[in-house]
């Protein structure tokens, strides 16, 4: 009666398989580890000898040697203990050696009594064992959560040390069996309840969705409930930039506005998660993924299905931004993957920061390395900046006074280099408050009268057909089209030809800016469910790019 059990070291974004052995033999009673393990995982040694002896078990009594394999991968964390406890238990009732048949993954931080803990990276986890084919899987009961979209696997959520042992032994001993009668797939498992310690059965996991079986082309686009304070109708003044974002949101394009402060940028471009759909089955898994390995999941989430927005303050470092550190953790551009990365006062940002977004925007990814180890987050995300014109923020105002040299302006929008500013679409440029009420002659912007101006609600329709389009057509948003995409599924009219063409050289597009301008015409057909890019879908694509508007900022 053998069975091999196996954890998981959380490294990066792709992580590790670990083997765990146990072995036993006559000396001096002590706990050997052997296997490249950190300062968390060779602390396991006491806590899980405490816990084994408060469980009610009796600790062996020859020398223990714990073995973790592969011995060339640093094992890091405390998910190896629950994993380390039942090794020696079962290799004390079991001494001999034998060919294991089946594997189970075994994760959880015990606690001295016993208690098994939450751990970070069950989901990654999960994932990872299903690729190699292991279906047995014992898990903190604080993670149950995360482990309902695995539906083709036994999960077995666990809440103390002899639960875990007396599941683990069933599971050895019927290890020959296919159709073993110890829980069902991702059913129930018995547990001993927290207070009594009588047997109850857990909660049965949501059902899953295979994920084998998703299409992006046939997901329907779901928007969820948002809160009546962060309806786009109460944005008074910025028509045009309201309009861009629509446009933003409908092909997933970076956005970049800029103005006066107190004209609404902050206000607009905060409420913008409001306008996209939720995550497709595919993207909702990688982003849980990425969460689950941070850490972040809250208690009781299953799968995340909103798209990730992320706001980090102007303080934040580039290890921060993009990753790093001990672990390699995911930084905010892998936490903002298929959702929006939003600086606000992009200026304010450290210049290594913003120069470090410019291969994440053009590859979707990030590779982090270590201590000769490397992992690659994905890092498909969208970007929006808000800025100031300049360091006071008058310049360009006719109602104000800007303070600035024109050497202070030029140096404060070299902080955005050409190539950053090149892979950003949408470039907006507004005007003050007090120049919007001046400007906006019988109300035409509806300033004053929220019955003329677009609800968050009416926004999400033309996203919502624009969205279902791009799926079905590429399977993926207008924004991440690559040059050859772009010619397959951005045929042009004449006249739209025509107008591009022209556009590119008195403004001097770049390659890249032209293909901006396409994606955008292509967004805008889109969002009026035309299948060929018109005259006037280019015309508003190319005044989004080129930045007309309230000041004249030509980047």
């Amino acid at each position: 009666m053998y069975m091999k059990i196996m954890s998981f070291s959380p490294f990066g974004y792709e992580g590790a398989l670990v083997t765990i052995e146990v072995d036993l033999r006559r000396g001096i009673p002590a706990v050997d580890m052997v296997g490249l393990a950190d300062n968390a995982v060779r602390e396991s040694r006491e806590r899980m000898r405490a816990a084994i002896r408060n469980s009610g078990f009796e600790f062996p009594v020859e020398r223990v040697l714990i073995s973790l394999s592969p011995a060339d991968v640093k094992k890091e964390g405390a998910g190896f203990d629950l994993a380390i406890a039942l090794a020696v238990l079962h290799k004390k009732e079991h001494p001999e050696y034998g060919i294991a048949k089946d594997a189970a993954l075994v994760m959880g931080e015990l606690e001295l009594s016993g208690r098994i803990r939450a751990v970070r990276g069950v989901h990654a986890a999960l994932s990872t064992a299903r690729e190699y084919g292991i279906r047995n899987c014992i898990i903190p009961a604080e993670n149950t959560a995360e482990a309902g979209v695995f539906s083709s696997m036994k999960v077995f959520p666990v809440r103390f040390l002899t639960d875990a042992f007396e599941l683990f032994s069933k599971l050895a001993s019927e290890s020959e069996q296919k159709d073993a009668d110890v829980g069902t797939d991702c059913g129930f498992t018995e547990s001993f309840d927290t207070d009594t310690g009588a047997h109850d059965r857990t909660a049965e996991l949501p059902a899953a969705r295979s994920s084998e079986c998703a299409n992006i082309k046939d997901e329907p686009v779901v928007f969820s409930d948002f809160p009546p304070q962060a309806d786009y109708r109460e944005i008074s003044g910025q028509g045009f930039l309201i309009e861009a974002l629509q446009i933003a949101a409908a092909g997933r394009h970076n956005l970049i506005a800029y103005g006066p402060p107190g004209c609404g940028k902050t206000l607009a471009l905060s409420r913008f998660y409001t306008l996209l759909p939720r995550l497709t089955h595919e993207e909702a898994l990688t982003v849980t993924r990425i969460y689950s390995i941070a850490g972040l999941l809250t208690s009781g989430t299953r799968i995340l299905q909103d798209p990730p927005f992320r706001m980090p303050h102007q303080s934040s470092t580039a290890e921060g931004i993009i990753g790093g550190g001990m672990h390699c953790r995911p930084g905010e551009i892998s936490l903002a993957h298929n959702g929006v990365l939003f600086l606000d006062e992009a200026a304010d940002f450290r210049i290594s920061v913003l120069q470090a977004l410019r291969v994440p925007l053009e590859e979707g990814k990030i590779t982090l390395s270590r201590a000769g180890r490397s992992t690659e987050y994905p890092a498909h995300f969208q970007l929006l900046l808000a800025a100031n014109p300049c360091p006071c923020g008058n310049f360009g105002s006719t109602d104000k006074i800007c303070l600035c040299r024109p050497q202070a302006v030029e140096q404060y929008w070299r902080r955005f280099s050409a190539p950053l500013l090149d892979r950003i679409d949408i470039r907006v440029a507004l005007i003050g408050p007090g120049e919007t009420v001046k400007t906006r002659e019988g109300d035409a912007d509806g300033f004053f009268s929220a019955e003329q101006r677009l609800s968050t609600a009416q926004l999400r329709e033309a996203i919502a057909d624009a969205t279902a389009i791009q799926r079905k057509r590429q399977g993926k948003p207008n924004a991440r089209l690559e040059a050859a995409e772009i010619r397959q599924f951005c045929p042009l009219g004449e006249e739209a030809e025509r107008f591009l063409t022209e556009s590119a050289r008195r403004f001097a597009f770049s390659a890249r800016g032209i293909h901006s301008c396409i994606k955008l015409a292509r967004t805008c057909a889109d969002t009026e469910k035309s299948a060929r890019i018109q005259k006037h879908h280019m015309e508003k694509a190319v005044l989004f790019h080129r930045n007309a508007g309230g000041i004249h900022m030509m980047f």
